[in-house]
């Protein structure tokens, strides 16, 4: 939306001019950013048709958070204020929605607001390990050190995903073509064939009438396919979203066979490096775990983490709590945590472990990309291969009978 405005300046002058905001309070609050004190905002009457489309994929990524945090980070370790500093951060912002709510943060902070309690108003994008990272830097007046571990932080985590990601987009892809490949042969290439083949009289081998009874299925019940793994996709969404779905998923991540190792060992990474951050910020161990429980993103995990917090509440070390859940954490891990606690340093104990497990992970992924390419590329032949056989085996064995 288009606001128009007019403002006094510090000097009493007025000003008039237009500002973008979704709404008229985020209106005010542009304008505020300016250092005016506003007189009147009205909405600007735009036709139907030049309105622009509402913002619904302006989703924050994490490069954008890490983008934000080492700006205030910089910011703050050369004296800048944390209000003039996200008043000067929100001018740079592209996405409408974003730059609103650094706004909002900013105003708030202005109206004595503390700088973590208004982060907590938009979880979406600060989450509560962000929020209790940079309340224990203001209580400790190291708001800058704490802001800029996040974004190593964060950056970290959000290369690792994209890495994990490019891993598993090559496979999909490849199966993707295998996919479109299969149905275009079965819906255009086979109903062609399979009428020439039968006016031919030819004895077909098993191969080719198995080809040709999953065309002539598909081309006579396409509908029937169609309906049927878009329920089974849509059933199986709706199912993931419950609390039953979910924990069913995490369980399969962690006892399956091939995976098992790969997918403990990102949990592992997940809870060591959000750990090791928060206690090393200050943050009460309880508390840490706490938080560290829900950014492991798997329900077998987080129980286990919550239920090491119920313990050290009732006295117990945190190594001796990890050795009552074996199946989740290894003796490796347990040694390290042991070895922290007997230094007093914990959190660079078990960050250690982390970046031990993140470069173990990172050399196995890459050795998985190198060695799935090649295997995929015969596999994908093979198939495609005995398909296109199946279709011509019979064509050669008439040609060669005339």
């Amino acid at each position: 939306m288009k606001f128009e405005y007019r403002a006094r300046d510090k000097k009493g002058n007025i000003q008039s001019g237009e500002v973008d905001a979704s709404n008229k309070e985020a209106a005010i609050l542009a304008i505020q950013s300016y250092g005016l004190f506003v007189v009147s905002v009205e909405e600007v009457k735009v036709p139907f048709f030049k309105k622009d489309l509402p913002p619904l994929f302006e989703r924050v990524t994490g490069r954008e958070v890490v983008m934000i945090s080492r700006q205030l980070s910089m910011m703050a370790e050369s004296k800048i204020s944390i209000v003039e500093s996200l008043q000067t951060l929100s001018k740079q912002l592209e996405k409408r929605s974003l730059r609103e709510k650094i706004l909002s943060v900013s105003n708030k902070v202005e109206g004595g607001m503390s700088f973590s309690k208004a982060l907590s108003y938009y979880p979406e994008i600060f989450s509560d390990f962000y929020v209790n990272m940079v309340k224990s830097g203001e209580e400790s007046g190291k708001v800058s050190e704490a802001l800029s571990s996040l974004a190593d932080h964060i950056e970290t985590e959000y290369v690792f995903q994209q890495k994990v990601k490019g891993a598993m987009f090559y496979p999909l892809f490849i199966l993707v073509i295998f996919l479109g490949i299969m149905i275009f042969l079965f819906v255009v290439i086979m109903p062609e064939l399979t009428e020439m083949l039968v006016e031919a009289g030819e004895d077909l081998p098993l191969p080719t009438r198995i080809i040709m009874a999953c065309s002539d299925f598909l081309v006579q019940n396409g509908w029937i396919v169609i309906v049927a793994v878009y329920s089974t996709i849509v059933f199986s969404i709706k199912f993931l979203t419950t609390t039953q779905g979910r924990e069913l998923l995490d369980k399969a991540f962690i006892r399956a066979p091939v995976l098992k190792e790969f997918f403990q060992k990102i949990y592992t990474i997940r809870f060591s490096t959000s750990f090791a951050s928060l206690t090393t910020a200050g943050v009460p161990i309880v508390k840490s775990l706490q938080i560290s429980a829900d950014i492991v993103q798997n329900i077998v995990y987080r129980d286990a983490v919550l239920e090491i917090a119920v313990n050290v509440e009732r006295g117990l070390q945190v190594s001796d709590s990890m050795k009552k859940r074996p199946d989740i954490f290894n003796p490796m891990m347990v040694q390290m945590a042991y070895v922290g606690e007997k230094s007093g340093r914990l959190g660079f104990s078990l960050s250690n472990m982390a970046k031990f497990l993140q470069d173990e992970l990172s050399r196995t992924l890459d050795k998985y990309i190198g060695m799935i390419e090649p295997i995929l590329i015969i596999a994908l032949g093979v198939m495609v291969g005995g398909l296109v056989a199946a279709v011509l085996l019979p064509i050669y064995n008439m040609s060669m009978a005339i």
